[in-house]
């Protein structure tokens, strides 16, 4: 399974159906490409109820990519917690469940990194969800690390540096269409984990479905 959205259903609640419009057309299009009148459009909500529930195009765009931070996290957690038994072989398997996503036909790199360069403004909503985003999947990895034979500094330092592995592999996929960034980014994480002398061997990976 991969974490983006089938296309929005006509049988969705119309603020359900709303959300998952925007938040496809936003990761498809970009923010600043994507008018409110593309949304209602393809939505079907009118205006009148996107700003009597949203108020503007930026708080609709931050509620639209609130539900795919929570989405993708899921996705994320529960594909990697089955890629192996222990701690090593689970932060190697995160790249296999990377490449499984980076071969969807829907892929277009991170919505959280894209949002942030769309945006300038640090203090946005939009930048502090990308945050937050960035912030929450650093935990995770974190959490999976702490089962390695290692001090805690050890790990932290090994956690931020998996999430600039991670953070690369997307952005490499996304520029050069290949996939196999994520191979890549797997063997430079191997390298990492055996210089703390830790070693892992992911499971294979479950075939993505749409």
């Amino acid at each position: 399974m991969t974490p983006r959205h089938p296309d929005p259903s006509p049988a969705l609640d119309p603020l359900d159906r709303l959300l998952e419009t925007t938040e496809s057309l936003v990761y498809r299009d970009g923010i600043h490409a994507t008018g409110i009148d593309a949304i209602v459009k393809a939505s079907g909500a009118s205006r009148k109820t996107v700003y009597a529930h949203f108020g503007s195009k930026d708080v609709l765009v931050v509620a639209a990519l609130r539900a795919r931070h929570n989405r993708w996290l899921h996705w994320f957690r529960t594909r990697t917690l089955a890629a192996g038994n222990d701690a090593a072989s689970r932060l190697l398997g995160m790249f296999t469940v990377l490449e499984s996503w980076f071969v969807d036909p829907g892929y277009h790199g991170c919505a959280f990194l894209n949002a942030a360069g769309e945006i300038g403004d640090a203090t946005s909503a939009i930048r502090m969800l990308a945050r937050e985003h960035k912030a929450d999947l650093l935990a995770f990895i974190h959490e999976t690390a702490s089962g390695l034979d290692a001090s805690d500094a050890a790990r932290a330092a090994l956690a931020r540096q998996w999430l600039i592995l991670i953070d690369g592999a997307i952005a490499v996929a996304l520029v050069s269409g290949n996939a196999t960034a994520a191979q890549d980014a797997q063997a430079a994480g191997a390298a990492l984990l055996a210089a703390q002398g830790a070693t892992g061997t992911p499971s294979p990976p479950l075939s993505p479905t749409h």
